[in-house]
Parts: C-alpha cells; structure tokens; sequence
C-alpha cells in the first residue's frame, strides 16, 4: 500500500509574550516544541509590555529556531513548510514573527501559510487526536469567548460568543481585585479552591440565546469589593474568588447545553488559554457524560500559546495548496469567523 510522504511544518508563534517554534509533522505529531515566556519580565508590570514583548521576540527567535532544530535532530532540508501566526494578537509581537517567516521561506524556498491563532488553539485538539466532525468548539481565552459548530475542516460557524468581556480578560481583572499577581486566572483558579461559594453574585444573560456575557459579573465584583471596603468590612477573597469561578464557568457551561441540545453533536472540544482551567475542564466533562459525548481538551503544554498548535492548523491548509506570499502582513484583529 503506498503511503505518503511525511509533511514536516515549521511553525512560529510570537502572538503575545511566548516566543515558540515547533517542528510538527503530518498534522498531528509533534516533533519537537520550544517555547520561550517572558512571564516573569512582565509580571515585574502586571501584565504583558507590548514594546518589550516584541524586543524579546526579535531578541530570542533565532536561538529558539537553532534551539528547536538541535532538539529535532533536523535540518531546514527537512522542512516542507513554513507557517506563522499573523492574526491576532499584539501587532509589534506579530510582526516579529512573520517578518521572520518570510525570510525563512525566502532563503529556503519553502511554502509560507499564515495561520489565526484561534484556528491554532482549536487544531490543538488534533495533536491528541484526530478531531471529527461535527462538533461544537467552546474557545476561551483572554480575548475570546465563543461557540463554534465545525462540520468539517477550517468550516467555522458562529453560533454565540460573548459580548463584551471574554472569559479570560474578566479573570484577569477579578485577580487585579483580589490583589493577586500576573497572570491572574491560574491564581484565581488556585485561590478558588480554598473558598465556599457565599457571595450572591448576577447571573451573566440568563437567557435562551447562544450569547454570554461578563462584563455585569465583572462590575458587580469591582462594585462589591470597593462598597464593602468603604464599610470596613473583611472581603473574603477566598470565597469570593470560588462564587465568581462557579458563576464565570456556570454560564460556559449553561450556553454549552443550549448548543448541544439544537445541534445534536456527538464531539466537543475546549480550547483557548482558559482551557487549561482544571475546574472548567471538570465541569464541562460532565456535560460531556450527560449527553454522551466525546470531549477534547487539549494537554496543558497545548493549552497556552505555543507553535505546536500553529503547526497543526496549518496542515490541512499545506494540503489544500492555501499558501502566502511575501505580502502577508501582520494584524491585530480577528478574522477567523
């Protein structure tokens, strides 16, 4: 039986403030994977430096490049392609990324393919296994909060999404709140797991419709804490921490049901940084187990931002001949759906 060639991707992410190459091959095997956080350099400022992210971009990549393929025991010979994360994320950080890109395909003669990165954290799911179709995508992170029906590969269907606040914005600033430091949903998450949830907080659009919404929670808690201070009473940030972690998920959770129950589908997938948040995983597994469906969530090290996902997305687009030119050109906003 003849078996096709091994498709071997270079991918590069510099979205934010990781700076990762992987080296991933047919799609769903990675190779090798390097990610390089500036986490502590910013966490010095409570959050991520635009100007300074892409000074350590342009700084690092060419070590993480030679680092990546020392590790794989590869070559640029090796390489069929080169795919980059153009859109979106902070332009400076962007630019450093494809800039390079380009100049890779340029000096080695490989096809370039621009990859969203939203598309990256959903194909993070391939690197586990093979996604099927069709199936609902709840994708949560800092900047996103969405529910995406796919019926086949790169068909993203918008079918309900926050409308202000993403999760992972809101987390982040119920952290600013509860005084804890950078990066503030993992340590909101943490703190949650000491508390009891006491505090009567809103109930983000409790409605019928697909939407969600976080930014009435968000007030709410900014509102509680700063009324209760006035009044010198102890906020119990503990608890505080775990009412708006059961009410937050309780709506992903909520407008996930709603989707499952209109469109029927046997296969669901989280991704999206928010999706290594361990109680959210849980309690969207045993929506899973209700409803008797099969629930990807990728590996934590797939999670966060990494190349690896990159690389995955753009496999099926390597195999559809959809590739760049020279031209491609970072940009901030989102295109994907």
């Amino acid at each position: 039986m003849y078996k096709m060639k091994d498709v071997n991707i270079l991918a590069i992410e510099t979205s934010c403030d990781e700076t990762s190459i992987a080296i991933i091959r047919n799609g769903t095997e990675c190779v090798e994977l390097t990610v390089l956080t500036q986490m502590d350099t910013h966490a010095e400022f409570g959050g991520v430096v635009p100007e300074i992210a892409s000074r350590m971009h342009t700084e690092n990549i060419t070590m993480v490049l030679e680092e990546t393929l020392t590790k794989a025991k590869m070559t640029m010979d090796e390489i069929d392609a080169i795919a980059v994360t153009y859109s979106p994320g902070l332009l400076g950080s962007l630019l450093v990324g494809v800039e390079f890109a380009k100049t890779l395909s340029l000096i080695y003669k490989k096809p370039l393919i621009a990859v969203n990165h939203i598309a990256g954290h959903i194909y993070a799911n391939n690197l586990e296994r093979k996604m099927e179709y069709p199936l609902l995508a709840l994708v949560v992170s800092g900047g996103h909060t969405d529910l995406i029906l796919m019926k086949g590969d790169y068909e993203f269907e918008h079918i309900g999404g926050t409308l202000d606040d993403a999760i992972g914005e809101c987390y982040d600033k119920v952290a600013r709140v509860l005084d804890l430091k950078y990066p503030g949903g993992p340590n909101v998450e943490k703190m949650a797991l000491e508390g009891n949830h006491t505090y009567d907080l809103p109930i983000p659009m409790n409605d019928d419709s697909f939407n969600m919404s976080f930014s009435g929670l968000k007030s709410s808690i900014i509102n509680l804490v700063h009324n209760e201070t006035q009044r010198g009473n102890e906020i119990r940030k503990a608890d505080l921490a775990r009412s708006f972690q059961d009410t937050a998920v309780d709506e992903l959770v909520r407008k996930s049901e709603l989707a499952i129950q209109k469109y029927n589908v046997k296969n669901m997938i989280i991704a999206g940084g928010v999706s290594a948040n361990k109680f959210l995983r849980g309690e969207i597994q045993k929506l899973a187990d209700k409803y008797h469906i099969t629930l990807s969530v990728p590996r934590m090290l797939y999670c966060t931002d990494n190349a690896a996902m990159i690389g995955a997305a753009a496999y099926p687009l390597y195999l559809k001949g959809e590739f760049a030119d020279l031209t491609l050109n970072a940009t901030s906003s989102d295109e994907l759906y």
